[in-house]
């Protein structure tokens, strides 16, 4: 009994001691999809370049947002998937820089290998075989209709000579002369002309009007300040009545409105000087011309490119 005693009093402490300490925690290293662990860092995800979209504001029209940014309408659509230009929404943002087609692309390359040989039944192969001894074994020519012998052999390759065409080389030309790349102009070359002949009566401001008023009578014409291309010919425009947009090239557009009468279409090539339009008052209060220069969609003063007069 003592013994037991013992023993017992050697054990209390032990399971006392295991007893104070609370088990360890079981951690679950699978975890369930989408759970955020306590102490864990968010990781912020990256937005599109701000330059690159524009959020449409209460009053804008695909055709403004377009022209303020440089671009072709039709393009500012096509980047976006809008069948209908018409159909935005303020709020929306809209991509109005060309969609970076830079990433590589996976080139599929045709496999080289020898073209297979055909066995036609009953000829012999081409390669002569090698037989047991080391020795290469002779065929029969044309497919065993002569038995082999040396005169057969050879009457055998002077017929295929004689079969064969003469090779007809082409005739040797003359080196043509490598096409000479013609420059693309610069912005700043462009060669500006006044569109019309009036009288200046409302100048380009900084933030304010964005570009000059030619006054003039119904009907005058409105000629292209520069050559171009019609990029847009129509309406849509909230307070430029009947508005055409010429583009000259990657940087510079020119705008012509309150015409009462349009005479080109778009995507019209159009030459410096080339009748446009008619002078009209379409949103606005008398006859007049209504004309911008815009510099990456930037409006700019005219009076700086047109020559003075």
């Amino acid at each position: 009994m003592s013994s037991v005693r013992l023993i017992m009093a050697f054990l209390l402490p032990l399971i006392a001691g295991c007893a104070s300490h609370p088990p360890a925690p079981v951690e679950d290293r699978g975890g369930t999809p989408g759970a955020v662990k306590s102490g864990a860092l968010a990781v912020p995800i990256a937005a599109d370049s701000g330059a690159a979209y524009h959020t449409v504001k209460k009053g804008e029209t695909l055709y403004s947002i377009a022209l303020d940014n440089g671009q072709d309408y039709k393009d500012v659509a096509a980047w976006n998937s809008l069948d209908n230009p018409s159909r935005i929404r303020v709020g929306q943002q809209l991509r109005v820089m060309p969609p970076d087609d830079g990433a590589p692309v996976a080139v599929a390359k045709p496999v080289i290998s020898s073209a297979p040989i055909e066995v036609k039944p009953g000829a012999a192969p081409a390669a002569a075989s090698t037989g047991t001894n080391g020795e290469s074994l002779k065929r029969e020519p044309k497919g065993g209709k002569l038995a082999y012998s040396d005169e057969a052999l050879a009457k055998a390759q002077q017929k295929d000579v004689a079969e064969k065409p003469a090779e007809v080389k082409p005739e040797a030309r003359p080196a043509q002369p490598a096409p000479v790349e013609q420059p693309v102009a610069a912005g700043d070359d462009v060669d500006w002309m006044w569109p019309a002949n009036g009288k200046l009566i409302a100048s380009f401001a900084e933030g304010g009007g964005k570009g000059v008023d030619i006054v003039g009578k119904a009907g005058e014409p409105v000629l292209a300040a520069a050559g171009g291309v019609v990029s847009y010919a129509g309406a849509g425009l909230r307070g430029y009545g009947n508005l055409v947009v010429l583009r000259h090239n990657a940087t510079y557009l020119s705008v012509y409105a309150h015409n009462s009468k349009i005479l080109v279409k778009e995507k019209q090539t159009v030459a410096k000087g080339q009748k446009i339009a008619e002078m009209g008052s379409t949103d606005a209060e008398s006859p007049r011309l209504h004309f911008e220069i815009r510099r990456e969609g930037k409006p700019a003063d005219p009076q700086k490119y047109l020559p003075g007069r």
